[in-house]
């Protein structure tokens, strides 16, 4: 019988704090406790000590909005040696308050590479400075690497357009933009040499990279989308009989100003399609249709209930606010003012299926891909709070055979794959960066990264859901052989999302306990059992995790929380800023980790398509995958099928 997987609970009790954000998954009731987004303990629920026999109450983390972040000591503004100065100052001090010593020391191993920022740019890395500045160094760089070949300026774009959002608004950079381009002097301090033609080039080329990389994610601007680059035209157009060498210009910005109205336009229109979130009415003909990338602006159905559980159907976009959603069910409801105003304003709640309540703030926007697997949404008045319970279908469950007897291995793994792949590639690059970095800039939220975390969590209760509903001894040791097979072809296909997801499934306690259960796994199935649970031994920062992976060729679905845990250790580790000043190296370290994620989407799997009815029953299967997240009914399952005696 496996044992649990202790230190992996302890690291991802630690990432609660690191890996929320401001405005989502609301305070407990009765909580008044700062706000917190989804985090990995939330998306991975039984890796906190969930055991009905533990007396240890929950332990206690680290909140960065609590205590002091580490210190960053900023070197002068302009210099290269006082630049590197401030860099290893800065490492120096690099300690992450939400990771032990022991991680501490392994992730500053695993995070140090010979490529360093002095190293990747070919010169000394960009000085603290304003964010202003920053965006006329970049100026300068793309200006001189036109007339000098190099890649140094190709790194620096890539790492402010990466990163940008942590420290400069889209509307604050297209303003600076804007005004660098309308600048008509031959020279300008720090760039000398370079006349006016060069700089209008380099303004164009940034804004190129900016509406490239941005361009899907515009898309919730709506009429304000295509200001930029309309606004941009005009200003080139203006200049055409000075600059005759910018007549190409003008057709690309034409061209992306057409674009991006054809997106405000189907955005805005009336008969856009409703899509459906993972759990939302379980459509066979929806789940089976291909995933794309979700926006704030794109709308869905959703169920929203009352006390009694008789519930409304409403149309809302992802991006709503609370209060927009509560205006919906009010209308749904017939509510007039003057009830609403007798009743007292309703509030929006998310009840899980054990029962923990959280408000929402009347504020907060985009609730919807914050929901765990089995959370819903109710609305009421705030002093009928305890009335609220669970659904009857989330306490309660009914045993009974698996439909995964009837499926082969090979086409669940596979089935996995292809659904995992479609949610990866989903997510936008620049929502791995937003979601670790809270800041007031939150102009586009991490969606479709929600999605991925989600699909973890329902994977691992998928596991014991399946194999403590059975009743049958002999067919428990089927599922569990099966899962293992499972699991080995994850690795195989290089779907680690999924393979890791299976894994710490198969040690969620109230499946780890059946004794009786394990003892009949066949010794070669156990041997293989502890290989593949060997790599996920968090020991020494997830060696064993990192070293296959770093063994692999694209395409890679890698562990995202891993990911995550990466990038808010960077995040912890040294200050963002120091008064007005941004801490660029900083900025280098993270772009190069979104790069490594790049790599790993740089070419796609082959995947084997099919239209027999098997085929796609498994399709609709591995995708709509029925789970119970309640631990404590798991436990309860579980002690039916083997009491504490036995």
């Amino acid at each position: 019988m496996p044992a649990g997987i202790k230190p992996l609970e302890k690291f991802l009790k630690k990432q609660t704090s690191a890996l929320s954000r401001a405005g989502g998954f609301g305070d407990k009731v009765g909580s008044g406790g700062p706000r917190r987004r989804t985090s990995v303990s939330r998306v991975l629920p039984f890796f906190r000590d969930l055991s009905p026999e533990s007396a240890q109450p929950p332990r206690e983390v680290f909140s960065p909005d609590a205590e002091e972040t580490p210190s960053w000591h900023p070197g002068p503004v302009s210099g290269a040696p006082a630049a590197a100065s401030s860099s290893s100052s800065s490492r120096s001090d690099s300690r992450s308050p939400s990771l032990s010593s022991d991680e501490q020391s392994a992730l500053e191993g695993s995070l140090e590479t010979p490529t360093t920022a002095t190293a990747a740019w070919g010169e000394a890395p960009l000085a603290p400075d304003t964010p202003e500045n920053l965006v006329l160094a970049l100026l300068d760089s793309v200006t001189a690497s036109k007339r000098q070949s190099g890649s140094c300026a190709e790194i620096l774009l890539d790492d402010f357009m990466l990163t940008h959002p942590i420290f400069l608004s889209a509307d604050k950079l297209q303003q600076v933009l804007l005004k660098e381009f309308r600048a008509d002097r031959k020279s300008r301090e720090g760039c000398r040499g370079f006349d006016s033609a060069d700089r209008k080039q380099a303004v164009l080329s940034v804004a190129f990279r900016y509406l490239k990389m941005y361009r899907h994610l515009l898309q919730d601007e709506g009429e304000k989308s295509h200001t930029f680059p309309k606004e941009l035209c005009a200003c080139v157009v203006q200049d055409l009989a000075r600059y005759p060498e910018l007549v190409e210009e003008v057709l690309k910005l034409q061209r992306w100003t057409e674009i991006l109205q054809d997106q405000a336009l189907e955005e805005s229109d009336s008969k856009k399609p409703v899509r459906p979130l993972f759990r939302h009415f379980r459509r066979v003909d929806a789940c089976l249709q291909p995933r794309e990338a979700f926006r704030g602006s794109d709308e869905i159905f959703c169920r929203v209930y009352t006390p009694d559980h008789s519930y409304v159907t409403i149309r809302s976009r992802l991006s709503s606010s609370v209060q927009e959603i509560l205006a919906l069910v009010s209308e749904k409801l017939q509510y007039s003012e003057e009830q609403e105003g007798q009743q007292g304003a309703m509030v929006l709640v998310a009840v899980t299926s054990s029962g923990e309540k959280a408000v929402f703030r009347p504020s907060e926007d985009s609730v919807f891909t914050t929901l765990g697997v089995n959370t819903h949404l109710f609305a009421c008045e705030p002093e009928r709070l305890g009335a609220l319970v669970p659904l009857p279908e989330e306490i309660h469950w009914s045993p009974g055979d698996s439909r995964l007897h009837d499926m082969s291995a090979e086409e669940v793994a596979n089935q996995l794959l292809a659904f995992d792949w479609e949610l990866f590639s989903c997510v936008h690059e620049v929502e791995f960066v937003r979601y670790v970095f809270r800041g007031e800039e939150a102009r586009w939220r991490p969606l479709n990264l929600e999605l991925v975390l989600q699909r973890c969590s329902e994977v691992q209760h998928w596991v014991g859901t399946e194999i403590l509903q059975c009743q049958s001894l002999p067919k428990r040791g089927q599922l569990l052989r099966k899962f293992i097979k499972i699991a080995a072809l994850c690795k195989q296909n290089q779907d680690l999302l999924s393979f890791l997801s299976v894994v710490l499934g198969l040690n969620n306690p109230a499946l780890s306990r059946l004794r009786q259960t394990w003892e009949g796994l066949p010794s070669k199935f156990k041997k293989q059992f502890q290989q593949l649970e060997s790599i996920s031994d968090p020991s020494r920062n997830h060696k064993s995790y990192r070293d296959l992976l770093s063994s692999l060729r694209p395409p890679i679905i890698p562990f995202t929380p891993l990911l995550l845990k990466d990038l808010t250790f960077l995040h912890e580790s040294s200050k963002t800023f120091h008064g007005p000043l941004v801490n660029f190296e900083k900025m280098h370290k993270v772009a190069e980790m979104v790069r490594t994620i790049r790599r790993y989407r740089s070419s796609p799997p082959n995947l084997d398509t099919d239209s027999t009815p098997s085929y796609l029953q498994t399709k609709a299967f591995v995708r709509q995958l029925q789970v119970i997240d309640n631990q404590n009914l798991l436990f309860n399952m579980s002690y039916k099928l083997e009491p504490k005696d036995t």
